[in-house]
């Protein structure tokens, strides 16, 4: 973990007025030629960056080529989502100065990796996220990405500065790792800006940022503490960190110890997880709870169980997603004060200085609402921050949208909610149209819930 010298420590059609808004999605660059200014465009700060023009910066054309990663994409979206096509401009792939070297993707085998896609047609906006998960910089090309492209905005995203189950061995103090997201994700919003400047001959007249999950929790954090930067977010289910509790920590331990037999259902009730879930433990059991709890605990209590992880979290699927014993017991509340200073380092206020719209699953069984955005949302209230904020309850929704093609009688994928959601958000900051109430989107019975997704009832338009 390095930034470089000087740089702080520390996941839609714009229409606007002609004066503060974006250009017609419509307007082509200055020179008014595909890839135009191409060998201009420079990444402040990067350590390294490669160009290409291409005909279409969407999954549509990336998929199978070294521009894009469909596995690291997997199960982030239900298998009949719509996504855009034709959207031809420039890519820049790169790296910021780091050291530490988890991600291998071009075989760099080097972290702070980012990717800039700048359309030929742009609509004056940007758009920035940082990776879901453990995931790398294409993880939401074609859940957040494919979209925005073709409303014309430039996209950049983050692989965070680490990623992969063994990220918590970056950085020397606990806490380090999950800093540095933050700080990535910074970094690259004032490089990206620039960036585009270099291209179009300004600077955006929006910048939006959201994500999800870990991305969403990126997307509070910005807003929070460089609301400068941005005139927006939208947060897609995102982590809640706070020093005291709830966070991961306070609900996971609950989850492993029903994994090995010491816990109940009514225990996993207690810390949040929603009565009408049941149907999603076993999966969660299996891909989610032993290594989330394990890896986190890792980064913000090394101290805890020091042996496992240990230096890895494991070489093979087995043994990353295997819990650890000691953490059925975990107490975050007893544990030692440096604990909470660790996690203090990288909480959320809910002091929000842009808008920001929240989205989440009723269904979620890694981040249950009740421990997450539900607490969030109170935050971001007694923060005196309300009128900036809107929260969305998903009926049907899960942590990830894959799970819809094996459950489609009983989950509604939150994409189509999420896109509906960026369109309210710039509504709101072009246009002062104020979104609806904070409600729950209910499931239709019948219809495409898949590409659709109404946020207001129809008995209110």
């Amino acid at each position: 973990m390095r930034l470089s010298r000087g740089v702080p420590f520390v996941a839609v059609t714009l229409i606007a007025a002609a004066l503060i808004g974006p250009t017609s999605a419509g307007a082509a660059p200055a020179d008014d030629d595909h890839c135009g200014r191409q060998e201009r465009v420079r990444i402040p700060g990067a350590a390294f960056q490669r160009s290409a023009c291409l005909p279409d910066l969407t999954t549509t054309g990336l998929a199978g080529t070294p521009y894009t990663d469909m596995a690291d994409q997997a199960g982030l979206t239900a298998a009949g989502t719509q996504v855009p096509s034709g959207v031809p401009g420039i890519q820049i792939d790169g790296y910021f100065p780091d050291s530490s070297r988890f991600n291998a993707t071009h075989a760099w085998k080097h972290d702070a990796q980012f990717v800039l896609r700048l359309p030929d047609r742009w609509n004056g906006g940007l758009v920035v996220t940082g990776a879901p998960g453990t995931r790398r910089q294409y993880a939401t090309d074609k859940a957040i990405s494919d979209q925005v492209l073709a409303q014309g905005y430039a996209y950049a995203a983050t692989d965070k500065g680490n990623n992969g189950a063994d990220f918590y061995r970056d950085g020397t103090r606990p806490g380090d790792a999950v800093a540095e997201w933050n700080t990535r994700t910074t970094q690259l919003t004032r490089a990206a800006r620039k960036a585009v400047a270099q291209r179009y001959g300004h600077l955006p007249r929006r910048t939006f940022i959201t994500g999800i999950s870990n991305g969403g929790y990126l997307t509070r954090w910005q807003l929070e503490n460089h609301p400068e930067l941005y005139d927006g977010g939208v947060d897609w289910e995102g982590a809640l960190w706070t020093a005291n509790g709830p966070n991961l920590l306070t609900s996971l331990p609950t989850t492993v110890a029903r994994m090995l037999g010491s816990a109940r259902d009514e225990d996993l009730y207690g810390v949040g997880f929603a009565r009408g879930s049941e149907f999603l433990w076993p999966y969660h059991e299996k891909a989610y709870w032993g290594v989330t709890q394990k890896i986190y605990r890792a980064e913000f209590d090394p101290t805890y169980a020091p042996g496992c992880p240990g230096l890895s979290a494991g070489t093979t699927a087995e043994q990353i997603l295997a819990p650890c014993a000691e953490d059925a017991a975990y107490d975050y509340a007893s544990r030692p004060a440096s604990v909470h200073r660790a996690v203090a380092r990288v909480a959320l206020t809910g002091r929000i200085g842009r808008p920001l719209i929240t989205l989440h699953g009723d269904l979620d069984t890694l981040l249950p609402k009740a421990a997450d955005s539900d607490v969030y949302a109170r935050m971001v209230g007694a923060a005196g921050r309300g009128s900036l904020h809107r929260y969305y309850t998903v009926e049907g929704g899960t942590h990830v949208d894959g799970l819809y093609d094996t459950y489609p009688d009983r989950l509604r994928p939150i994409l189509p909610c999420y896109r509906s959601a960026f369109d309210a958000l710039v509504s709101w900051v072009d246009r002062d149209v104020r979104p609806p109430a904070d409600r729950t989107v209910g499931r239709p019975v019948s219809g495409d819930v898949v590409n659709s997704c109404a946020l207001s009832d129809p008995a209110e338009r």
